[in-house]
C-alpha cells in the first residue's frame, strides 16, 4: 500500500486505506484496527497527499512534513500526540520551523503527529520514502 491511498474521513477517527470505489461511494479499511467501512459520497474525505500545512512562505505538502519528521526520528515514531501543547509546538517547530502559528493550531499539530505515527507503525513511512528517493534518482 502507498501513502497515496490513505484517507482522512471527517467524523471518523484515524486514517483509512481506500480499497474499492463503488457507485455510491467507496469501501475503506481502518489502518488502526483493519475494520472495513462503507463511506458515502456525502462524507468529507481528504487524501493525505492533497493536504498541506500553512507556512509563512506558502504551503508545504503533508508528505514533506512527514519526511521531515521521519528524518528527525530516523524513520521511527514521533512524540505522542497526547503530549502537552508546549511540547507539541516545540516539536513541530523543529520539523517545520516556518509554519504559520496563526493558521496552524495545536489541534492541527496533534492530528499531523498522530497521523504520522499511524502510518509509521504500518511501515508506510520508510517504504514510501524509499520509492520517492528511487524516483528522484531516475
Amino acid at each position: 500500500m502507498s501513502l497515496e491511498k490513505v484517507l482522512a474521513i471527517s467524523g471518523k477517527p484515524g486514517l483509512y486505506e481506500l480499497l474499492v470505489q463503488t457507485r455510491t461511494g467507496f469501501i475503506a479499511e481502518s489502518l488502526a484496527d483493519g475494520k472495513k467501512s462503507t463511506v458515502g459520497l456525502k462524507n468529507n474525505v481528504s487524501l493525505l497527499s492533497e493536504i498541506s500545512i500553512y507556512t509563512h512562505e506558502g504551503e508545504v505538502k503533508l508528505f514533506d512534513v512527514f519526511r521531515n519528521i521521519a528524518t528527525k526520528e530516523n524513520n521511527g515514531e514521533a512524540i505522542s500526540h497526547k503530549a502537552s501543547a508546549p511540547e507539541l509546538v516545540a516539536y513541530f517547530k523543529e520539523v517545520l520551523p516556518n509554519y504559520d502559528e496563526e493558521r496552524v493550531y495545536v489541534s492541527d499539530i496533534k492530528k499531523v503527529i498522530n497521523w504520522y505515527n499511524i502510518v509509521q507503525k504500518r511501515g508506510l513511512i520508510a517504504e514510501d520514502f524509499k520509492e520517492v528517493a528511487a524516483e528522484e534518482v531516475k
